[in-house]
């Protein structure tokens, strides 16, 4: 115990508990897309694979304390590397550089607050304990409703494709620093790495933003 709080001390540390919480919640991330992506094939499909998880709440339950915890882990890590950085900054720069690192944190600083916001309405929006944003009644059953419903509002779907844009620049800065943590740190790779980390953001933006715009333009209903 004592060697792994000394090693979390460390700067190398604090990036390898970023890492193995970033792949858990991109795992998530892209489980979540996948799932949802089953609007499209209808009410009785995404009623019946939402009834299939609340069907299973030992499962579920493990994976919201297994993704609680990494979210908390994720975000102490972040926040303390970051005033670790801001602090050997301080020691040892008198010139502000403009490196792609310090472009990096500088965003993960709005989208990681900006997600954080997101996650807590989409799940008082949707889960705990699902609220009505306009003149319908929240459905305990009818998932498909509920999304068809909450999205057909301009200004609710408008809050879902502000937060997945954050999401998207926030997985491609977070993916190119976990491929950069796992060993993609060098010249030959590191193109290789930030077009990885960008497919990965778009598919995931795209597949999320479509849900709201589709519900916006009839597609959905």
């Amino acid at each position: 115990m004592d060697k792994a709080l000394t090693l979390y001390d460390t700067t190398i540390g604090k990036k390898a508990v970023m890492a193995v919480t970033g792949l858990v919640l991109f795992g998530f991330v892209i489980g979540h897309m996948i799932g949802n992506l089953q609007l499209y094939m209808g009410p009785a499909q995404l009623n019946h694979y939402a009834h299939t998880l609340k069907s299973l709440p030992e499962l579920l339950w493990a994976v919201r304390i297994v993704l609680a915890v990494s979210v908390v882990l994720h975000i102490t890590a972040t926040v303390q590397l970051y005033d670790r950085t801001l602090a050997a900054r301080e020691k040892r720069y008198r010139v502000k550089k403009s490196i792609a690192a310090t472009y990096a944190s500088k965003t993960m600083i709005w989208t990681g607050p900006t997600l954080l916001l997101f996650i807590v309405y989409h799940l008082v929006h949707f889960t705990i304990p699902g609220v009505s944003m306009g003149n319908y009644v929240e459905s305990a059953t009818n998932v498909y409703a509920n999304v068809v419903n909450g999205f057909s509002i301009p200004w609710v779907a408008a809050i879902y494709i502000v937060g997945n844009l954050a999401l998207g620049y926030h997985l491609y800065h977070g993916g190119v620093s976990l491929l950069q943590t796992l060993g993609f740190n060098h010249p030959r790779h590191n193109d290789r790495a930030r077009g990885i980390a960008r497919a990965f953001a778009l598919i995931v933006t795209l597949g999320n933003i479509s849900f709201p715009i589709s519900v916006l333009l009839g597609i959905i209903r």
